[in-house]
């Protein structure tokens, strides 16, 4: 290899995309592509733990797999394992070693192992470089949100990778946010006591990516990282088929670009336009806000955020703290409820004994609009629609139903239009969001977030999500109700993270002494009892 190594990770950091799941003949495609343009490390993917859900190949990065591939002469084969998932104690750690990595560096088609972790996690994580270098691998750390670390924190960190003989130490600007200067400061950090092969992951959120790269290159760094047409997780990578036109600068080499330029437009030009990759506004904002982009991600692909939705939980994690993503606080980003509900309405005088259909936003609602419309004139059972839904004649509404405060702010003026009472959790609501619904009667059912069972009482819930489904489910209890039929409940494919919660929401529901009984009217793919709108 030349004295700077340029390696691709786009199997790796792509596959956040599309679960690692890539066609063999696209990885052969690629990796010609990449020995034509001078990459020397290709990072085929993960080696994981975790089972849950369906992964492609890319995920595990198995031996079996590799020796699936025909490897162009001259490409080192790369896969990264997450610190946090063998971080449990050392014989633990040992044995899930041993599982991922069974053979030795000169049996497997493998020779270079990078480790990713947190600079609280690096001297526990030791333990695995220790394993690895027994058994021949070459082994590098990823430095994960350097960009929060404090110089004592660093410089401590380099001072006892020194004692180690692993092969590079690279920084990751995890959140996207870094500059120049802050480029410049970790390496001098680091260089205090470092004195080996340093390397940087840019992520491009606010589109200072490519040029953190050259510069770390022009400060010393000699492996650097990219992904093609920068797919990665959140706003993705710096771009290889850019940087590898400067890197052919630096080394005076020819690039040859014919073969990555047609792999983008037949493989990756499709998939960019199929998962949305790339920096936006919202990746920016979270940039400069220090939110770990993965949230940014999940609400982009969640019909449940707009865009004024995506804003403000990333102004609420930038002021509470999202440097770390999960999913329990993207949860509660949007949670502005106590645990001590109030509430002053009790829906049993609207609810009691009546067969009550409520209005969702599924595209069932549509597709079957004249038939539950003709069943609502019919049989004149309590129409209670989800939010400001406008595709059933308004006239034929009897009350709404919300709770998120981000959605009352956005659909305020649509509600006081549409006339209808609300039912909302009022007493708990942020007072600018009840200024901007000062002319809608608002009807106060309290509600609670506590991770537990789902509890209906006469004026406030309990639940353990704040969707507006939950909510429903437990006002319309609380109110006696004979039946609850639901329309536009269509439900996610089984895939979709989506599905699962939901799921868990009516069963929760089901499993609460006071449950109204429920129907789905219109088509679902959700565990609940169903019939046909036509047949009522």
């Amino acid at each position: 290899m030349s004295s700077q190594v340029f390696l691709d990770c786009t199997l790796r950091d792509g596959g956040y995309y599309n679960s690692w799941d890539f066609e063999h003949d696209l990885i052969q495609d690629y990796l010609v592509a990449m020995k034509a343009i001078g990459v020397d490390v290709v990072e085929l993917g993960f080696r994981m733990t975790d089972q849950k859900g369906f992964k492609g190949a890319c995920a595990y990065t198995t031996d079996s797999f590799v020796r699936t591939l025909e490897i162009p002469e001259g490409i080192t084969f790369c896969v990264m394992i997450n610190a946090s998932e063998i971080l449990v104690n050392s014989l633990y750690s040992e044995k899930i070693l041993g599982t991922l990595f069974p053979e030795t560096a000169e049996m497997s088609r493998v020779s270079l192992v990078r480790i990713a972790c947190h600079t609280h996690e690096f001297m526990e994580a030791l333990h695995a470089f220790k394993f690895l270098n027994s058994k021949g691998y070459r082994v590098a750390f990823n430095l994960m949100q350097v960009s929060e670390c404090d110089s004592k924190e660093l410089i401590l960190l380099a001072k006892e990778a020194i004692k180690y003989p692993f092969d590079v130490l690279y920084f990751a600007d995890s959140l996207g946010n870094m500059n120049s200067e802050k480029v410049q400061n970790v390496i001098e950090l680091l260089r205090t006591h470092w004195n080996g092969a340093l390397g940087i992951h840019a992520h491009d959120n606010i589109g200072l990516g490519l040029s953190n790269t050259l510069y770390a290159l022009n400060k010393g760094v000699t492996w650097v990282d990219s992904t093609v047409t920068g797919m990665g997780r959140g706003a993705g990578n710096v771009k290889t088929e850019l940087l590898a036109i400067e890197m052919s600068k630096l080394r005076s080499s020819n690039c040859n670009m014919k073969q990555i330029i047609a792999l983008i437009a037949n493989s990756f030009k499709p998939m960019k336009e199929k998962y949305g990759w790339g920096t936006n506004p919202f990746y920016y904002l979270s940039g400069i806000n220090s939110v770990h982009p993965t949230y940014v991600q999940e609400m982009m692909a969640d019909s449940r955020y707009n865009e004024e939705d995506i804003i403000a939980v990333i102004e609420h994690l930038g002021k509470e703290g999202g440097k770390k993503y999960s999913k329990n606080i993207l949860g509660e980003a949007l949670n502005y409820y106590s645990e001590k509900p109030q509430g002053n309405w009790s829906p049993v005088k609207l609810f009691e004994g009546k067969k009550v259909i409520l209005i969702g936003s599924g595209p069932g609602v549509s597709i079957h609009k004249r038939a539950i419309e003709s069943f609502i004139k019919d049989s004149k059972p309590l129409v209670l629609a989800l939010n400001a839904q406008s595709v059933i004649n308004n006239d034929l509404i009897d009350v709404r139903i919300a709770c998120h405060p981000v959605r009352l702010m956005t659909d305020c003026e649509k509600l006081t239009r549409l006339s209808q009472p609300l039912i909302t959790p009022a007493s708990i609501l942020p007072s600018n969001v009840l200024d901007f619904m000062s002319s809608i009667e608002l009807l106060d059912y309290g509600m609670g977030i506590q991770d537990t069972s789902h509890v209906y009482k006469e004026t406030h819930c309990i639940l353990s999500n704040p969707l507006v489904i939950s909510y429903a489910l437990a006002v319309v209890s609380s109110g006696k109700a004979k039946q609850l039929l639901l329309a536009g409940f269509d439900g996610y494919s089984t895939d979709d993270p989506r599905r699962l919660e939901n799921d868990m929401i009516f069963e929760k529901h089901q499993s609460v002494a006071s449950a109204v009984p429920i129907l789905a009217v219109t088509p679902t793919l959700y565990h609940i009892e169903s019939t046909s709108i036509y047949a009522l």
